[in-house]
């Protein structure tokens, strides 16, 4: 049985991931979890019943593990992914850091899976939990119609900046409603979270803010090179989970109800959408959930074969950590 390492197991990804790995069965003596200045004695929960004690990557000796899953900072796989690559294992990367490095594929699990064997470091990294969540539903409708042009709006949660951030959403709440002032309790978001939106998430790129620019690389580089993205991104005061607003132009003609059968033949995503008050998916029902669901499905009469679609997901876990361990899975068959 192989030995898998999760480096940052302290971050809500980390968390997830763990948690796919209880509930696929993963012994917990076959799992060793890992974090930056872990203190001696520091556990971590491994399902209901288990914990998992935390060693320090300081000193995490790699030739421990089979396979290493780097849930981190691009800053932190910088200074320790080389280390695990001396030590001859596999890698997942998840932290954006292997993105550039062209013998490094970016595999989505059922969309790409063939790329695996063009990871000539053993290394592979997956794309942004956005990007996931937007590229799955999309993989039948690419493969028969070819997709050139994605508009994408999407409206993240504060998790996609880790505990602190959610910490500052509900600090903030607590204070609007005991009338409380907020003062200095903007330490993560240069505006107020709590009751608005933010339409920066990461820094900025030239206009372009560092999630939009990587919508538009990961894309290209799942998909094809000649795809068109166009991205917008704001912060919503919610703590778990991603919506996006998705418009879909592609190279055929294509049929809004052809899309729908598409999209139900697709792995990992469900279709709920009924034209009726209610009769969609919202931000509020997908937390904990697996899947990726897409509702307010419609024909986009504002270019030719167009359509466009309302999209959700539990982004931490549907959206990132299946998706990391599900190529971890692919990587060790190969």
């Amino acid at each position: 049985m192989a030995t898998y390492a999760v480096i940052g197991v302290h971050e809500n990804i980390g968390r997830e991931i763990l948690n796919f790995m209880e509930e696929d069965g993963i012994k917990k003596s076959d799992v060793i979890a890992v974090d930056i200045n872990s203190p001696l004695g520091t556990q971590v929960s491994y399902g209901e019943d288990y914990e998992l004690d935390v060693l320090n990557l300081e000193s995490f000796d790699f030739k421990k593990a089979d396979i290493v899953i780097f849930a981190t900072s691009k800053e932190i796989a910088k200074r320790f992914l080389p280390k695990a690559v001396s030590a001859n294992v596999k890698i997942v990367d998840a932290s954006g850091y292997s993105f550039s490095d062209s013998d490094v594929p970016m595999i989505i699990a059922g969309i790409n899976d063939n790329k695996i064997s063009s990871a000539k470091k053993n290394i592979v990294s997956v794309p942004s939990a956005s990007v996931t969540q937007l590229l799955l539903p999309l993989k039948k409708i690419d493969e028969n119609y070819r997709i050139k042009r994605i508009v994408l709006t999407a409206f993240t949660s504060t998790s996609v900046y880790g505990n602190e951030a959610m910490d500052e959403l509900f600090s903030q709440t607590r204070k609007i409603f005991m009338n409380e002032s907020l003062g200095d309790d903007q330490k993560i978001f240069n505006k107020q979270i709590a009751f608005n939106l933010i339409p920066q998430v990461g820094e900025f790129i030239g206009e372009e803010t560092s999630f939009e620019w990587a919508v538009n690389a990961e894309t290209k580089k799942i998909l094809h090179d000649d795809i068109k993205i166009h991205a917008n991104f704001a912060v919503v005061p919610a703590f778990i989970g991603e919506a996006q607003y998705v418009n879909v132009e592609c190279e055929k003609e294509i049929d809004v109800d052809e899309a729908r059968k598409l999209i139900k033949q697709t792995k990992g995503v469900v279709f709920f959408d009924k034209n009726t008050d209610g009769g969609y998916v919202s931000l509020a029902d997908v937390q904990g959930e697996n899947d990726i669901y897409i509702s307010r499905m419609r024909q986009d009469v504002s270019v030719d074969n167009g359509i466009s679609f309302w999209c959700v997901a539990d982004n931490l876990r549907a959206a990132a950590a299946q998706n990391t361990f599900a190529v971890a899975r692919l990587l060790l068959k190969a």
